[in-house]
């Protein structure tokens, strides 16, 4: 099995992905999207979003890092690509499938897959623009509404030289349901065309994973929400680990919160280290009691102490 740790925008930055592939045998991680619009963005655009760029464009424990651009015009997306491979990214992935109402309105991410037409022109041009050692990926949901349009954004991603596709296998209106979760539509895909595949969506555990592979004859998998549920979600569906046990995690949040105080987010901490809780609580019920406990507070300090003194008394208790 190979497994991808995906991109979320305003979540998985690069300190979460230092984190998250020191503990996790991921094969791959995706950056959160870079917006392009109208013009060529200048580097620092690109450091901040993938520090790893300096480092070989892998993280620090040798896990490839794959920048994602996402956008509608062609020109501009090429150009961006090339910078980004020029900067040494070890790929390029296209975003199709970010079902955000803010970037759907300016015509980008889901929006497109009403566009197989523009979808087809934005990787021809990236695909054709970056060196031929660069891969060139897209990342899609089944459609806007009906998932059977897949085919035809598939057919459009393939003939245009994309490298690789990560299909979620829900459409854009059938948001994160797990019910409106289709993976069937990938094995459909797979039989279809030759473009590789990887599967995505409704991957929360091991059982998880193989039931995933069994439908859809995909070797490929990518994890996303999951992987802030379960820290170590990668080795659970890989290598069926037990999940990491609470006292664990309470350590994970403490060095995440060193890396967040030296880096350049620091200001950005209380809401990112919430956002984390907000997922963390659908796996572990000590979670839920102790966001509870710092919600209130809105800068980093407090809440770095209250959760050092949380850790305190459970050891002494």
């Amino acid at each position: 099995m190979r497994l991808i740790l995906g991109p979320m925008e305003g979540v998985l930055d690069h300190l979460m992905r230092e984190i998250l592939t020191d503990i996790n045998d991921y094969d791959l991680c995706v950056t959160e999207f870079v917006r392009v619009v109208d013009q060529l963005l200048p580097d620092h655009v690109f450091y901040r979003l993938c520090p790893e760029l300096k480092q070989g464009s892998k993280t620090r424990s040798g896990v490839p890092v794959h920048i994602q651009l996402l956008g509608q015009d062609p020109n501009w997306m090429a150009e961006n690509a090339v910078k980004a491979a020029t900067l040494g990214a070890k790929g390029i992935d296209i975003n199709f499938g970010c079902p955000a109402k803010l970037v759907n309105k300016s015509k980008g991410g889901a929006a497109l897959l009403r566009h197989p037409d523009v979808i087809y022109q934005v990787v021809k041009a990236c695909r054709e623009a970056v060196p031929s050692s660069t891969p060139v990926s897209a990342k899609i949901r089944l459609g806007w509404e009906d998932p059977e349009d897949c085919f035809e954004i598939v057919d459009a991603i393939q003939s245009a030289g994309a490298n690789e596709l990560t299909v979620h296998a829900r459409t854009k209106a059938g948001g994160y349901k797990a019910s409106e979760i289709k993976w069937d539509y990938i094995r459909q895909i797979r039989q279809r065309f030759s473009i590789p595949v990887i599967a995505n969506g409704e991957i929360w555990n091991h059982q998880d994973g193989q039931d995933c592979m069994s439908l859809t004859g995909a070797d490929s998998l990518m994890v996303c929400r999951g992987a802030f549920n379960v820290p170590n979600l990668g080795n659970v569906v890989k290598h069926a680990h037990q999940v990491m046990p609470w006292d664990e995690v309470v350590e994970l949040l403490l060095l995440y919160s060193q890396y967040e105080m030296k880096g350049d987010k620091g200001l950005y901490y209380p809401n990112r280290v919430k956002q984390w809780f907000s997922y963390l609580r659908q796996q572990y019920p000590q979670a839920d009691a102790l966001f509870r406990e710092i919600r209130t507070f809105n800068k980093a300090q407090p809440i770095v102490e209250h959760i050092q003194s949380y850790r305190k008394d459970r050891v002494v208790t």
